[in-house]
């Protein structure tokens, strides 16, 4: 696999690092008032946006355009920038649109610089937390919070006899299919509150996230962060999570193959 140079990480890391603070001062200065909240289905569904996710989604945009003018952009609001680059930036304006329409503080920003098809630089900004997490290289990531930073490492000791799972399957999964997993109905004892859920992984506060229909923006920008804290990740038949959908990561072997054997009745 295609690998970035220690000096394209750097420079990529910086700029990310960068944008999450001016990430957080755009909401606090411009976003954080009342809003209307539309519905993308139309009635098919519930999948809400608002002028916030718009607006994020634009500044993201151009500070990418400014800075890396020839780079592709796709994102989840509006249509993708298409360019002759390897270089590509996948973006969730807001992951946890419901989150930020109730106000809860679980929102964020997410945003993976990809090669060649591939994310290599992930960040996850949580404005309302006041903290972000982003990898500097493929084995080494950091939560930054409080003018600090602290180095991500999974609970790579976890077992599966005390696992901490957080699971949330989005309306995805039907009853009857749930029904054909009760162990992990079980075990899901730990809130799941979207792009968090994956941060807290990384952080060792959790051994294991299941989510069901995640797209590229939801998972592109959690790969290279959780990978570099140690943490395996794939989709619940066990593929690469490139593509996105239904994604499982977990802290270590022995707990990723048992709950892939687990899920194996409704794959």
């Amino acid at each position: 696999m295609t690998k970035l140079k220690s000096s394209e990480y750097k420079k990529y890391s910086k700029f990310l690092n960068n944008l999450a603070n001016k990430l957080t001062r755009f909401y606090f200065l411009k976003l954080n008032k009342p809003f209307k909240v539309s519905n993308k289905l139309k009635g098919k569904g519930y999948d809400p946006v608002t002028k916030a996710d718009l607006a994020f989604e634009k500044f993201i945009r151009k500070e990418v355009s400014n800075k890396f003018p020839t780079h592709q952009i796709i994102g989840e609001e509006f249509k993708n920038k298409k360019t002759k680059s390897d270089f590509s930036w996948v973006i969730d304006p807001i992951d946890g649109t419901r989150s930020f329409v109730i106000g809860n503080p679980t929102w964020s920003n997410l945003i993976s610089l990809n090669y060649k098809g591939r994310p290599f630089l992930g960040l996850a900004n949580f404005p309302i937390l006041k903290k972000y997490y982003l990898n500097v290289s493929s084995n080494v990531a950091y939560v930054y919070q409080n003018n600090k930073k602290r180095k991500l490492k999974v609970n790579s000791k976890a077992n599966f006899k005390n696992v901490k799972l957080s699971a949330g399957f989005h309306g995805s999964i039907s009853l009857d299919k749930q029904k054909k997993i009760p162990k992990i109905l079980k075990l899901m004892q730990f809130p799941c509150s979207d792009a968090l859920s994956y941060s807290h992984f990384a952080e060792g506060k959790l051994d294991v996230v299941l989510q069901c229909s995640n797209k590229i923006w939801d998972i592109h920008p959690l790969i290279p962060i959780i990978r570099a804290a140690g943490g395996i990740v794939t989709t619940w038949n066990n593929k690469d999570p490139l593509k996105a959908g239904n994604i499982i990561c977990s802290a270590n072997k022995s707990i990723h193959d048992k709950f892939l054997k687990i899920l194996r009745p409704i794959i």
